[in-house]
């Protein structure tokens, strides 16, 4: 009961000071007034959550939730912000690595995406049989609504 205590505090204040921020207009937060905002904060919520309550399971998703948070973010203020699907291996590689710091598992899934995303930002001069990959991402790019209906389908229906 406790540590539900603790993620709903925390969720409070951080919902609490997002407005509280937004009905005085303080120029310095004013481009913080957006839902990608509203993401990082669920993102440091489960992240304090997990360090506060020493249950570490919830540090994945937050970290996923701070990254496109801030990715989402940087998309609309900033000119020079990358937009391209390498991002998206990287965020969840960083989560990977982010909770194998306190579970010790998740190092090679991490370090695969992590290879994988820089690879795609980094590459500009990829090899023309290279192409495919851009071929792929674009087309899930399309369907990734669908790629979500899979995964939760399964988690719902996966024996354990």
């Amino acid at each position: 009961m406790k540590k539900q205590n603790i993620f709903t505090g925390f969720l409070l204040i951080g919902i609490g000071c997002y407005f509280f921020l937004q009905q005085f207009q303080i120029p310095f937060f004013t481009d913080f007034y957006s839902w990608p905002t509203l993401l990082m904060i669920i993102g440091i919520v489960f992240l304090l959550h997990s360090y506060f309550s020493k249950d570490y399971k919830n540090l994945f998703p937050g970290t996923i939730l701070i990254g496109l948070g801030l990715h989402f973010f940087g998309l609309r203020h900033y000119g020079f912000w990358i937009d391209h699907w390498g991002v998206y291996p990287l965020i969840i590689g960083i989560a990977f690595l982010v909770r194998f710091q306190k579970t010790k598992s998740g190092l090679i899934p991490g370090l695969l995406l992590l290879g994988i995303a820089l690879f795609a930002i980094y590459s500009i001069n990829k090899p023309g049989w290279f192409s495919w990959v851009n071929k792929i991402a674009a087309m899930l790019e399309s369907f990734w609504p669908l790629l979500l209906i899979v995964v939760g389908v399964f988690l719902i229906y996966r024996k354990k």
